[in-house]
């Protein structure tokens, strides 16, 4: 069912139900998770919850996606800068812990190699396109663009906590956080700079 099918009540249902799914998932996975405890914590029931989504792993995807789309608009690339990018990113992981569970889990139960999704459904073409124009002018260093994307996004989800969706990384000290981000920052800037 499409956004624009659904009236305001349908809208605000389907919302509580993607919000209560995704702690849901971050928390126990694909097959951990539990329709139940959705519905019964979203208000709503199983039928609503097949007439927005079609299945349990459809939940997921829709979650999935909206978090990589997430990703792409609040944390857009600057490929000059990917020192910059990578602490824009760590910050948004420290907001947003589940935003590296849910990829963390998408990786353990659905794609175990390669890309997280299908080719065409993949949001990090501008990405790309964007390092290899870096690359171009000599800003940043050769080599396949989606490797270094991949360096500096492991780079930054250094310190997450997937071990555990609820801790306290985001609690601790700013003086930690300031010492992470520089940390981060340098040695981004050098993985990333042109070789001679």
């Amino acid at each position: 069912m499409s956004d624009q099918q659904l009236t305001a009540r349908g809208a605000a249902t389907r919302q509580r139900i993607i919000d209560v799914a995704t702690r849901e998932f971050a928390e126990h996975g694909i097959a951990g998770a539990r329709v139940e405890r959705v519905v019964a914590a979203a208000n709503t029931n199983k039928a609503q919850l097949y007439a927005y989504f079609g299945n349990k792993e459809g939940l997921f995807d829709a979650i999935f996606f909206g978090s990589l789309e997430r990703i792409v608009n609040v944390v857009p690339i600057d490929a000059t800068d990917l020192a910059d990018w990578a602490v824009r990113l760590y910050d948004e992981y420290l907001q947003r812990p589940d935003l590296i569970r849910l990829a963390t889990w998408a990786r353990l139960e659905r794609r175990s190699s390669g890309h997280l999704v299908e080719d065409a459904d993949r949001l990090d073409d501008g990405k790309l396109r964007a390092i290899a124009e870096a690359q171009a002018a000599g800003v940043i260093r050769d080599g396949d663009p989606f490797d270094l994307m991949a360096v500096v996004i492991a780079l930054s989800m250094a310190w997450s906590p997937v071990s555990n969706v609820y801790a306290a990384t985001a609690d601790e000290p700013a003086e930690v956080h300031d010492r992470r981000r520089a940390l981060l920052h340098d040695s981004v800037r050098r993985a990333v700079a042109p070789t001679a």
